[in-house]
């Protein structure tokens, strides 16, 4: 992995204290979104790791409309010449679809993916901005089991290691490439 690519994306991500509550440091990849040439050096260190990690992947699997991984997937997808697959909030997709509830640190929330978005045996790599808790990642990770996919890998820009999202997942492979406390 190249290290001038690594900072040239870390610099991009900014830092929000007190966001979206007092006490909460939030890592705001926007200014990574603005910048061209970073966000192709993100797409490029994300392409290059799942090149390098899988020789076959089938699909790409973003997770909800309103998070920034909706973002990353659909242009790494392209580059690897797969398809991308849609996670939603429970709701939002047509058809016959299979639903998840799942804790968040403030409530509940419910994800859903279309039946047959996948097919028993294909491999999957699920994509986020960002790693914190886990559990939107578990519950996404619980859809492909319900369609029988394999998931790869669960793979994010920014993992907040202090929050320990990766224990939720337990044995699924897992990569991240920036890390903060």
């Amino acid at each position: 992995m190249s290290e001038e690519g690594l900072r040239r994306v870390r610099d991009r991500i900014r830092p929000f204290p007190d966001f979206p509550v007092p006490g909460v440091l939030f890592r705001d990849i926007s200014p990574l979104l603005k910048d061209p040439a970073a966000f192709r050096t993100l797409i490029d260190l994300l392409e290059d790791h799942l090149r390098v990690s899988f020789p076959k992947i089938d699909f790409i699997a973003g997770e909800r409309l309103d998070s920034r991984g909706f973002l990353i997937g659909p242009p790494l997808a392209q580059r690897l010449g797969i398809g991308f697959v849609l996670i939603r909030k429970k709701g939002k997709l047509p058809g016959p679809t299979e639903s998840i509830s799942y804790a968040l640190e403030y409530g509940k929330a419910e994800l859903e993916i279309q039946s047959d978005a996948v097919e028993p045996g294909q491999k999957v790599v699920i994509v986020d901005d960002l790693l914190a808790t886990g559990g939107t990642m578990c519950a996404a990770c619980e859809l492909m089991k319900r369609l029988k996919a394999e998931v790869l890998e669960c793979l994010v820009v920014i993992e907040l290691k202090l929050l320990n999202g990766t224990e939720k997942l337990k044995s699924i492979p897992f990569y991240s490439l920036l890390q903060y406390d």
